[in-house]
């Protein structure tokens, strides 16, 4: 089988140019949805990550990017708590792709390390060796190391998705 030819966007610019090893994975750019990337993919749905633009209340605060997987829920109360604002809010869909220069479903923080925001991801990350995150465009996800994401972005670990305590376990 012929391998396809790989658009290059910011974020594959920026793994091989770093030598940081990847695979990109092409699906249907009509998917938004991060839980039907990772069917349409056959990957575990909680590696799957989106990023999403969060605006903190303080004057001249850099936006957020956040990762959390996509099955999860963003608790802006703890994500604001854990980063030490006094509150955050999900950017509208408008500021989204008007602050990245992205459209919504295909915002990645690989594809925008140059820019003036503040990568976070979610602490549960740091359970896997891998997951997947946009390549900078609708249609493009590419499984990396999760160290190698935190590296290349700057990510912040964060606690921004609230998770019930396991039963029987010590605290």
């Amino acid at each position: 089988m012929a391998r396809q030819r790989l658009e290059k966007t910011n974020a594959i610019r920026l793994l091989d140019a770093k030598r940081v090893p990847y695979e990109a994975l092409s699906y249907d750019a009509e998917i938004h949805s991060a839980v039907s990337v990772a069917e349409a993919l056959g990957v575990p749905p909680e590696q799957v990550y989106k990023t999403l633009v969060v605006l903190r209340e303080e004057a001249g605060a850099r936006p957020l990017l956040v990762m959390i997987a996509g099955p999860e829920e963003l608790d802006l109360r703890l994500l604001a708590r854990s980063i030490g604002a006094k509150a955050a809010r999900m950017a509208p869909h408008r500021d989204a792709e008007r602050l990245t220069g992205l459209q919504v479903g295909g915002i990645g923080a690989l594809a925008l390390t140059n820019r003036p925001f503040e990568p976070c991801i979610e602490r549960a990350a740091l359970g896997y060796e891998w997951v997947l995150v946009n390549g900078g465009r609708r249609g493009l996800n590419v499984r990396v190391g999760v160290q190698d994401l935190i590296r290349l972005t700057g990510a912040r670990v964060v606690d921004a998705v609230r998770r019930e305590p396991a039963h029987g376990s010590a605290g």
